[in-house]
């Protein structure tokens, strides 16, 4: 899979708009200032493909970009306070609409800030996987933030804190150094290939 021809396809503001599913996706879900336009950009090599936001919680709509065969699906971040009701409630019909939808979601990538125990919201998108069966891996961003004994306090953390987590596939991520990108690269060409066949 040629991670460099990754482009920006389209955005939807309400699940009812987005297209009918012509290829296998792959979800990136996970707080809002977790992370995820900074780790899209850095799997796909790019600078500016998902727009990064200094103002949590501005990303309002589905993003779909188009791999050459697959798209990968950036979904609104969760969990930011200051959001109007109405905006809240519209979020998650949204993040919701999507992943109960009969569409050819291969995976979901479930992002986590490492240095702090999931929240609330972490955990019941991690519950709401699991009883879907939707096959999923936790990337812990902002690894290159922490020591390696800060690193082994929190994954020692996580595994009482989330649940099954010894049957969950973990990925350590940096957007600064690099760390699990080859890893998570190599983790979409194994859904994807699996899919195809």
């Amino acid at each position: 899979m040629n991670f460099n021809k990754t482009e920006f396809y389209a955005s939807y503001g309400q699940f009812k708009q987005i297209p009918e599913c012509k290829k296998p996706e792959i979800a990136f879900s996970g707080r809002s200032n977790v992370g995820k336009s900074s780790l899209i950009n850095k799997i796909f090599n790019r600078k500016n493909l998902a727009r990064v936001s200094s103002v949590p919680g501005k990303t309002a709509t589905i993003n779909f970009y188009s791999s050459d065969n697959c798209y990968m699906v950036d979904l609104p971040g969760y969990g930011y306070a200051k959001i109007a009701k109405n905006d809240k409630l519209r979020w998650s019909e949204l993040i919701e609409g999507y992943l109960t939808s009969e569409r050819d979601i291969v995976l979901v990538m479930q992002l986590i800030d490492m240095r702090h125990p999931p929240s609330e919201d972490d955990l019941q998108m991690i519950d709401f996987l699991i009883e879907r069966e939707q096959p999923f891996v936790i990337v812990f961003t902002k690894a290159d933030k922490l020591s390696k004994k800060q690193r082994e306090e929190r994954m020692s953390g996580f595994s009482k804190e989330i649940p099954y987590f010894e049957q969950i596939e973990a990925i350590e991520f940096s957007a600064l150094t690099g760390e699990g990108v080859e890893k998570i690269r190599s983790v979409i060409e194994e859904v994807i290939s699996e899919d195809i066949q």
